[in-house]
């Protein structure tokens, strides 16, 4: 397999932080919008998206944000990078749990109010931990 610079993988390494955000932004949305026409008038779909942003805001600098700055330091020493490399094999196994465990939540929760909102929830602060912590590529697109 060729080598790629480090810079290539540290963006294929943001490209996908940001998808990931944008999925779970977009999914979190769509799950709320379905709430709010299955239970119209009730609050707890407004409550979701300000509580998503205070828990995803310190998820993304307690634990994303370390995430990313550790990711860009392991690409840093890599001496001859693979495009395959902007993640750690592991990192993919567990994003492939997690994309399935996501989908499932989301087609478990149809029609079921409060389970809707758990989801939402969920995906929402962790977009909003992805995007938050996506600041670290930003101060680190130098090195």
């Amino acid at each position: 397999m060729p080598v790629v610079s480090g810079r290539v993988l540290k963006i294929l390494a943001a490209v996908t932080w940001y998808a990931g955000g944008a999925v779970l932004l977009a999914k979190g949305s769509s799950l709320l919008i379905e709430a709010d026409a299955l239970a119209p008038g009730r609050a707890w779909q407004w409550l979701v998206p300000p509580v998503g942003l205070v828990v995803g805001g310190l998820k993304a600098r307690f634990i994303f944000s370390k995430s990313c700055r550790e990711n860009l330091d392991r690409i840093e020493g890599l001496d001859r990078p693979k495009v395959w490399q902007f993640f750690r094999p592991g990192f993919f196994a567990a994003l492939a749990v997690m994309a399935l465990g996501g989908a499932t939540l989301s087609r478990l929760a149809h029609g079921n109010y409060p389970f809707l909102i758990g989801v939402a929830a969920l995906d929402l602060s962790i977009a909003t931990a992805l995007l938050g912590s996506s600041y670290i590529f930003w101060i680190r697109r130098q090195e």
